[in-house]
């Protein structure tokens, strides 16, 4: 996922997003377990989506946080 599509999403589709991908990272890690799966870095690449979306959620509620106290 790019950050130009993340930067794109609202909050709402953002909590949806890392929830949709923490699940596919456990499936990922759970399939990895049980037998090698075709390409491993695969659940390097998940993570990182989930730290850029979870970067992009913080940002989101800065911004929010910082509209509403002015």
């Amino acid at each position: 996922m790019k950050n130009s599509e993340i930067t794109g999403l609202s909050k709402e589709e953002l909590v949806a997003k890392i929830a949709e991908e923490k699940e596919n990272l456990t499936k990922l890690k759970f399939a990895h377990t049980i037998s090698a799966i075709e390409n491993p870095s695969r659940i390097s690449k998940v993570r990182k989506d989930i730290a850029r979306l979870t970067t992009q959620l913080t940002a989101v509620k800065k911004a929010e946080s910082a509209s509403e106290t002015k």
